[in-house]
């Protein structure tokens, strides 16, 4: 990670850990907003306003919240305004890197090795790990926000003024229901899985794993279909639908989520085959990046031999 602006130590997958083994997420600290006229959003300052080909999107196709802004890329059809950088899918012992890889990327606007040296480019003094998705501002050369969820909200409105206008996936009349259940899907399935997968105890992890499967359960019995609130994509679908496409290749095995594949729940495989389905979002879903990227990490797979499946997933995206 960084501490103040200097790459310390080589790169590990458990940033920190409560006093009972349980894993614990570094929290996003760069948190400005693209709006239609460049006045401040909900964090941070102002003065970015939204203008094709200002900004560009640093995302990895193995990473989950990077897949999700990504995922609002095609929806809003900003693939020609926002251009993007996709990162080695290996996490090196520098944390993510360029190119070297089949899908991956060289940096384009500093020819940087690492994708730290951003950071420290946008802070000289930044402490913390270099995670993606980062959006950042060629116009100031500076980094605009780090956080997905934050750029996952803002995408859906920011660049109305710019491109022709598409559906909303947070309508004012189900934003309630989405934000009732993002959190408590957050925390107990999106990061449950990495939870689990980092536990450093087995109370740490059977809490974990419990939490994941609890919240599949409830899901599978609210889902309204095809997606989460009926028959409009929204949000709370981008949010699911990156850790669903994800469980049985990676967090079923290699997490020891393995009470259950999503292939058993009939509802969650329904909506995970429906938002495959919708324009452009299967182009964001790379199995070779993502089983290459989870069963690269050493600490949990030393040997790093990758499994060939799971083949029902293969199916689904080849059709």
């Amino acid at each position: 990670m960084l501490v103040n602006g200097r790459w310390s130590d080589e790169w590990h997958p458990v940033q920190k850990a409560d006093e009972k083994g349980r894993f614990v997420r570094q929290t996003s600290s760069l948190r400005n907003w693209i709006t239609p006229d460049g006045e401040p959003g909900p964090t941070g300052t102002g003065g970015f306003k939204a203008e094709a080909g200002r900004y560009r999107l640093y995302v990895a196709l193995i990473c989950p919240w990077a897949s999700r802004v990504l995922i609002a890329r095609k929806l809003k059809g900003l693939d020609e305004v926002l251009p993007i950088t996709v990162v080695n899918p290996a996490l090196s012992d520098q944390g993510w890197a360029f190119g070297g890889y089949d899908g991956a990327d060289e940096d384009p606007l500093f020819g940087a090795k690492h994708l730290h040296e951003l950071y420290t480019r946008a802070d000289d003094t930044f402490t913390g790990r270099a995670t993606v998705p980062v959006l950042w501002d060629t116009k100031t050369n500076t980094m605009v926000n780090n956080e997905s969820a934050d750029i996952l909200r803002m995408l859906d409105t920011a660049f109305d003024g710019v491109v022709a206008p598409t559906p909303s996936y947070y309508p004012e009349d189900l934003r309630d229901q989405i934000d009732a259940i993002a959190p408590r899907m957050y925390d107990n399935l999106n990061n449950g899985v990495y939870k689990s997968g980092f536990a450093s105890s087995q109370e740490a992890y059977d809490e974990a794993v419990a939490g994941v499967f609890s919240m599949l359960d409830e899901l599978e019995d609210t889902i309204q279909g095809p997606f989460l609130f009926g028959d409009r994509v929204t949000e709370a679908d981008i949010r699911l639908f990156v850790t669903l496409v994800r469980f049985d290749a990676a967090y079923h095995g290699l997490f020891k989520c393995n009470l259950r594949e999503i292939a058993e729940y009939p509802k969650l495989s329904a909506l995970l085959e429906a938002m495959i389905a919708l324009p452009g979002v299967a182009e964001t879903v790379n199995m070779d990046h993502i089983t290459r990227g989870y069963y690269s990490i050493k600490a949990l797979n030393p040997n790093g031999i990758r499994p060939v499946g799971p083949a029902h997933i293969d199916r689904l995206l080849a059709a």
